[in-house]
């Protein structure tokens, strides 16, 4: 019995063209999610301290602050303003492009808004030449890789708006604990990281953030890895994995 060599290439066709279709639904799909949902983010510094961890991963939400070219993969120059967006509120841990090259991503807490006059001296922070509310709370142990464990101070600020978090203040007189006065320009912001002596900030050189910069907010975490193994690394999870961070909403 012969068989048809068309009818042989239709019979294997036909499914492989069914898995290729369903393919490019999956990778349309991720890239919606990508471009205007959530996005991926791994923790590289210890900027954010102590509510942000070096091997901390969480999820970006893009839609909270609207559509940008910096929404897209590689920030295609197709978008002038941001689309059906919001401005990022005081207290948010935001993700945005550093504005000197408008490609590396920063994760940073929006401290000012435009308008404000921001300054920090003897280590308290001044929104609009008022003091905020800054208490000392248990100090923050930090363990290195040598197994070496020292005390950081650890304080408990709260914004204007009521929103709470934790910093710390390594040095008693680091180089960002006493400012000028910075008046932010409309359509930018003023942000700082929780570590507050270990973080190139705007206090520093990356200034103020404008609002077409932010990427999303920092929303929670869906894994996070003490740094002896990475995401893929599935056989090393059980001794690296910090399991009680998985999960946990970013505030």
């Amino acid at each position: 019995m012969s068989v048809n060599v068309n009818d042989r290439l239709k019979s294997t066709a036909g499914p492989l063209a069914e898995n290729l279709k369903t393919i490019g639904y999956a990778l349309l799909i991720a890239l919606f999610i990508r471009i205007f949902l959530f996005q991926p983010f791994n923790i590289p510094s210890g900027s954010m301290k102590p509510t942000l961890l070096i091997g901390d991963y969480l999820f970006v939400a893009k839609y909270e602050y609207g559509l940008s070219r910096h929404s897209f993969p590689f920030s295609p120059p197709i978008l002038d303003n941001r689309l059906f967006g919001s401005e990022p509120k005081r207290g948010d841990i935001a993700v945005f492009k550093l504005p000197s090259d408008g490609r590396t991503d920063y994760i940073k807490r929006v401290i000012g808004l435009p308008g404000d006059r921001i300054q920090v001296t003897d280590g308290v922070l001044h929104i609009n030449n008022v003091p905020v509310k800054r208490e000392q709370v248990e100090d923050y142990l930090e363990t290195n890789e040598f197994g070496a464990t020292r005390r950081i101070s650890q304080f408990r600020e709260t914004l204007p708006n009521g929103v709470s978090f934790l910093t710390l203040d390594m040095y008693s007189n680091g180089r960002g604990d006493n400012t000028r006065v910075f008046i932010v320009p409309e359509g930018h912001f003023f942000m700082m990281g929780d570590n507050r002596d270990n973080s190139t900030d705007s206090r520093f050189d990356v200034g103020y953030v404008p609002y077409e910069n932010y990427v999303g907010q920092a929303k929670f975490m869906f894994f996070s890895t003490d740094g002896s193994s990475r995401l893929w690394e599935i056989w090393n999870w059980p001794r690296s994995t910090r399991w009680s961070r998985i999960f946990t909403a970013i505030e």
